[in-house]
């Protein structure tokens, strides 16, 4: 059995904006990944993500990119395997956009694994809220959660 989660919201932005604040590493930083993000999420590269409230930068691997539709990423789990992630981004209509964000690859049944997949579900639902939070009103909600 293999623990997997999805977690979406409504953004009332147009997908282009949505997908821009994923993929744009200056806008990413602004929300997301507060100690930075080293590049573009564009297919085949390898970006770092740092957080300044969160101990660590951690390497993702950039699968796949459809401009506006999808973004594959890939990155370690805490049991030492990769995990993929997959953020997809669908227009409801001209200025709305429902993200999904969905991960998988934790195998073991045991609570090391399902802590982390718990862990990375609650940090997803997060950064929703934040994309949210900046693209809709350009704050930062991230500074006031951790």
């Amino acid at each position: 059995m293999e623990l997997r989660f999805e977690v979406y919201a409504k953004i009332k932005k147009p997908v282009e904006d949505v997908f821009d604040a994923v993929y744009d590493p200056k806008k990413l930083s602004r929300y997301f990944t507060t100690g930075g993000s080293s590049a573009p999420l564009k297919e085949g590269t390898s970006v770092t993500w740092n957080f300044a409230d969160f101990p660590g930068a951690f390497p993702v691997h950039v699968k796949q990119v459809i401009m506006n539709e999808k973004i594959v990423l890939e990155w370690a789990n805490n049991e030492g395997r990769n995990n993929q992630v997959e953020i997809i981004f669908e227009a409801l209509n001209h200025d709305s956009t429902l993200l999904k964000i969905r991960e998988f690859g934790w195998n073991k049944m045991e609570q090391k694994s399902l802590d982390g997949s718990y862990g990375n579900c609650m940090g997803w639902s997060q950064m929703l809220l934040c994309l949210k939070v900046y693209v809709e009103y350009g704050k930062n909600l991230r500074e006031f959660l951790y």
